[in-house]
Formats: C-alpha cells, structure tokens, sequence
C-alpha cells in the first residue's frame, strides 16, 4: 500500500519589508521569512525607493519589483533559495542602470 499523501499548503505573502541588508516576507500564517538582501543582488543594488515599490502576485505567491524586473516566489523562500540569476545576467542590468 502506499504512503499517504500529505497535502501542504503554501502560504501567502502579506506584506513586504525591504531594509538596507534584509529583506523580510509577512507569511499568511503568521510567519515572517526573513532572508539576507545579498541573496538578491538587483534588490541590494536599488534605491530605497526602489525597493518599496513592490506588489504581490500570484495571490500572494511571490512579490514583483517592476522597476527592478525582480519576483521573488514564496516557495523560493522557503526553501532558502538565493536569486538564480547568473553574473553576467546581473552585470548587463547592473550596467544598464547606471547610464
């Protein structure tokens, strides 16, 4: 027989707090996720305000930065995964900006 199956639900983003070095997810079930700004780069590398203008998607999934092309899932950071974006990905942004 097999195992049974165990369903796990995800939970939402609430609200978003980005500071100089971290950056910290509300959960909808009461948690906070609270995660190294370094982790991603195009966020450590924006303005204050920059990094205020976020909104959820998804239903809370994950949180979008249009300014800074940047979503960041739930999932991810949960599973304490750092921004996949390659270096020279990053490096072409990166120089972009400051033109």
């Amino acid at each position: 027989m097999p195992p049974p199956v165990i369903e796990v639900e995800i939970p939402k983003a609430v609200n978003v707090i980005v500071s100089e070095d971290t950056l910290a997810v509300d959960l909808s079930d009461g948690r906070t996720i609270s995660v190294p700004l370094a982790w991603y780069p195009r966020l450590l590398h924006a303005s204050a305000d920059e990094r205020k203008n976020w909104r959820l998607i998804g239903k809370g999934q994950g949180v979008h930065w249009q300014e800074l092309d940047e979503d960041i899932s739930v999932d991810g950071l949960l599973l304490g995964k750092a921004s996949g974006e390659s270096q020279a990905s990053f490096k072409k942004w990166l120089s972009a900006r400051k033109k």
